[in-house]
C-alpha cells in the first residue's frame, strides 16, 4: 500500500520541496520526464496512471504543469542544458492542440532546448490522435519556432484486430502508417512502435504477422526503433482480475520465449538491433531517455503520478489529477510553497538500495554495467567476495560475460535477465 508522505512527518506537512532542499549543492539534471494522464479508453491491462478524457479539465491540468515546471526548472543544468524530454501518459496527443503550444513555448522559456546539440524530445502518440495540425505544432515547438519533438514513440501494441479487441485497444491498424507518414510529412524522423506479444489467444503465426508489419515499417524509413514486450499481468489492474477468475489463459512460457526469439531474430534483419532486453534501434537511434533511467542517471519529473531521481532520492508525485493540482496550487500558508506536488514512495538515499537498482536495470541493456563500478561500489557495502562468487557462478550457465570490462548479458542470458539480476542482488543481504 502506498504512503503518502507527504501529509506529516513529525507532524508538519512536507511535499517535494524539503527533498529538492536536502539536495548537494549543485545537484542538476539532464532529462525530464512529463506525465498527461488523459486517455480516452483505460485499458485493462494498464497500470499507469490516467483517465478517461472529457477535456474540461487539460486547461487546468496545464495551468498546474506550468507552475510545477518553473519550480522544478532550476534544477535542470544551467550549463549543458536538457538532453531529452519525454513526454508519456495517459495519451500526451490528447492535449488540445492550443494547449501544445502553448506548453512548448513554456518549456521553450524555462529549459532553452535550441542550445543543446541533438537533444531528444519525445512524445508519446496514439495513432487515432495523429493530425497534421497537432504535428505541426509539436515539431515547430516553441519561441521562434525551436524546441520542437523530435521523436514520437506510437503505441500499436498489434496490427491483429483480434488481439486488439483482446488489449482493449482502441485504434484500427491502417491509422499507425497514416500517423508514422503524418509525423514524417511534419518533419519528425525518429519515429517508435511499441507491441506487445503474449497476448491471450496470440500464437507465434500471429505475433510473426505483426512483425512482418513492423519490418516493413523499418524497410520504408518510418521507424527506427522498436519497443517489443511480452504482456505483463500487474497486479489490481483490470486484465490480472480476469486472468484470476479464470476468464482465459496466459501463453505458456515456452511459447513466451519462442515469440521473443522469433522478435531478436526478425528485427535484427531488420536492422533493428537489441540494445536493452525489449527494446531495439538502428544504431545511434537509441532512446536517450530511457537509457538515462538505466544508467541511474538524475532526471526531473512533472504531472501527476511522475517518478523522478535525484542524488539517490526517488520518489513519485501524488497520482490523482485533483490531487496534484491542489498540492501544486495549495491554499496559501506559511507551511505550503506553492509549485511542488505532494509525493508518494518516497526513498532516501541509500547505498545497497541503490546498487540494487543499478544491478537491476544495468543487467538489461546490451552494454551491462561497468565491472570496476560494479565492484567498487560492492566493496564499499562489505560484499564484494559474494558479488563476485555469483557474477563466476552466472559466467558458468553461460548466462554473463565480461566484455571490455563490462558485466553483460549473452544472448541467452538476455532470456534470464530478471533471474539473473535476482541472483547477483540476493548476494548485496550477505554478511560482510
Amino acid at each position: 500500500m502506498e504512503q503518502n508522505i507527504s501529509i506529516t512527518i513529525d507532524g508538519q506537512y512536507q511535499g517535494l520541496d524539503p527533498v529538492f532542499s536536502a539536495l548537494p549543492d549543485g545537484t542538476t539534471a539532464r532529462f525530464l520526464y512529463i506525465h498527461v494522464p488523459f486517455c480516452f479508453h483505460k485499458c485493462h491491462y494498464c497500470d499507469f496512471y490516467s483517465f478517461v478524457d472529457s477535456r474540461d479539465q487539460q486547461g487546468a491540468f496545464l495551468d498546474a504543469l506550468e507552475t510545477e515546471l518553473a519550480t522544478i526548472a532550476p534544477w535542470a543544468d544551467p550549463d549543458a542544458g536538457l538532453k531529452t524530454i519525454f513526454v508519456g501518459g495517459g495519451t500526451p496527443t490528447l492535449l488540445a492542440v492550443p494547449l501544445w503550444e502553448r506548453l512548448l513555448v513554456t518549456l521553450d522559456r524555462l529549459f532553452p532546448l535550441a542550445q543543446v546539440p541533438n537533444r531528444e524530445m519525445s512524445v508519446e502518440c496514439n495513432p487515432e490522435t495523429a493530425t497534421p495540425e497537432l504535428f505541426d505544432v509539436l515539431t515547430r515547438g516553441g519561441v521562434g519556432g525551436v524546441g520542437g519533438v523530435n521523436r514520437i514513440s506510437i503505441g500499436a501494441q498489434s496490427f491483429d484486430p483480434v488481439m486488439l479487441k483482446a488489449l482493449e485497444r482502441w485504434h484500427e491498424p491502417p491509422s499507425v502508417h497514416r500517423a508514422l507518414e503524418l509525423a514524417r510529412d511534419a518533419g519528425i524522423h525518429r519515429a517508435s512502435i511499441d507491441l506487445i506479444f503474449a497476448i491471450p489467444g496470440q500464437t507465434i503465426e500471429m505475433w510473426e504477422g505483426d512483425l512482418d508489419v513492423l519490418c516493413t515499417f523499418a524497410s520504408e524509413g518510418l521507424i527506427d526503433h522498436a519497443s517489443c514486450y511480452a504482456l505483463t499481468y500487474e497486479p489490481n489492474t483490470a486484465i490480472t482480475k480476469r486472468l484470476e477468475r479464470g476468464d482465459f489463459q496466459a501463453v505458456d512460457e515456452d511459447t513466451e520465449a519462442a515469440m521473443y526469439e522469433l522478435t531478436i531474430d526478425r528485427l535484427a534483419r531488420a536492422g533493428l538491433e537489441r540494445y536493452e532486453v525489449s527494446n531495439f534501434a538502428r544504431p545511434g537511434a537509441e532512446c536517450e531517455h530511457n537509457l538515462a533511467y538505466w544508467r541511474q542517471h538524475n532526471w526531473l519529473a512533472a504531472g501527476p503520478s511522475a517518478s523522478g531521481h535525484m542524488a539517490g532520492h526517488l520518489w513519485k508525485n501524488v497520482p490523482r489529477l485533483s490531487d496534484w493540482m491542489k498540492s501544486v496550487n495549495p491554499p496559501p500558508t506559511p507551511e505550503r510553497v506553492r509549485g511542488w506536488s505532494e509525493i508518494v514512495d518516497h526513498e532516501p538515499p541509500d547505498p545497497r538500495r541503490s546498487l540494487a537498482e543499478r544491478i537491476m536495470l544495468g543487467v538489461r541493456i546490451r552494454e551491462g554495467i561497468p565491472m570496476s563500478e560494479l565492484l567498487d561500489r560492492a566493496e564499499s557495502l562489505g560484499v564484494r567476495e559474494p558479488i563476485e562468487q555469483e557474477i563466476e557462478r552466472q559466467i558458468g550457465l553461460g548466462f554473463v560475460e565480461r566484455s571490455s570490462d563490462a558485466l553483460r548479458l549473452t544472448n541467452s542470458g538476455f532470456l534470464h535477465a530478471d533471474g539473473v539480476a535476482s541472483a547477483l542482488m540476493v548476494r548485496l543481504d550477505a554478511d560482510p
